[in-house]
């Protein structure tokens, strides 16, 4: 009875950890079970570009551990595995962008989202995919209405985000109405407050083409306010600025972000 039971229990397979899947851009090697993994909607990660050169890459972040069973026979080498994944890249459409002993990176660009991807391998068989689809942080905390009129009496001006477009559209996205009921209820506070609608940029994109989205979504926020909120067209002015007065670096997602924003100012 004993050796029957052990014997069951050997040829027993692993299943994967409760909760956790494959990633969509890649299946997996014949045999193998998930050990662990990890989501998170925004993280950030730092990847290997070649020798002494990384880069942090923020967004979406997937990390998920991958065992060969423990009745495999056999097992496939590190070199296999990371020439599975190379080829399983290559066939998206994507690069390796750098290679060290049991580590390769990748980026891929598929149906318009950018993907970073670290495929580690060790010699025992286990496997590691890191996967982070970048992006910039949704913002979940909006200033209200009392902030906004503190720092427009402090200096004249105030930066309200959670005002959302897709890329180079000046459509507003329904996630943005928190931000605009706020400005809404500064205004109705204040009846004879009256304001410029500033719409800015980051530096992606032509100057006039900025300049013109600037103005657009600016627009969009006058209209939102005027039609939604019952805001008199008077007291509103939409004016675009483009790309010419950033807060931050254009030379990260992070600085790009603030500098995609809309800006009250007293008139």
């Amino acid at each position: 009875m004993l050796s029957l039971a052990l014997a069951a229990a050997a040829g027993a397979q692993q299943k994967d950890v409760v909760g956790c899947k494959d990633h969509a851009l890649f299946t997996r090697m014949p045999t193998y079970w998930i050990h662990s993994c990890t989501e998170k909607e925004f993280d950030r990660r730092t990847f290997t570009l070649g020798e002494g050169k990384t880069m942090e890459v923020e967004g979406h972040l997937w990390d998920l551990r991958y065992y060969p069973q423990a009745t495999a026979t056999s097992k496939p080498s590190d070199i296999q595995i990371l020439k599975n994944f190379e080829n399983a890249v290559l066939k998206l459409g994507g690069q390796r962008v750098a290679t060290r002993k049991g580590k390769d990176t990748y980026k891929i660009t598929r149906d318009g989202k950018e993907f970073w991807v670290e495929v580690s391998a060790e010699f025992t068989g286990k496997y590691g995919l890191l996967i982070v689809q970048r992006e910039a942080m949704g913002q979940d905390v909006v200033a209200n209405a009392e902030a906004f009129s503190n720092d427009l009496r402090a200096t004249g001006h105030v930066a309200v985000y959670g005002i959302y477009f897709d890329s180079g559209k000046s459509v507003l996205k329904g996630e943005s109405a928190p931000a605009i009921a706020e400005i809404a209820k500064l205004l109705a506070a204040d009846p004879a407050l009256a304001l410029y609608v500033v719409g800015h940029t980051d530096n992606q994109g032509t100057v006039d083409g900025n300049l013109r989205l600037s103005q657009d979504r600016a627009q969009a926020v006058l209209q939102s306010l005027v039609r939604d909120h019952g805001v008199a067209p008077a007291r509103l002015e939409a004016h675009g600025c483009g790309l010419f007065a950033p807060v931050a670096s254009n030379d990260s997602d992070e600085g790009r972000a603030k500098n995609r924003r809309v800006e009250l100012v007293k008139r």
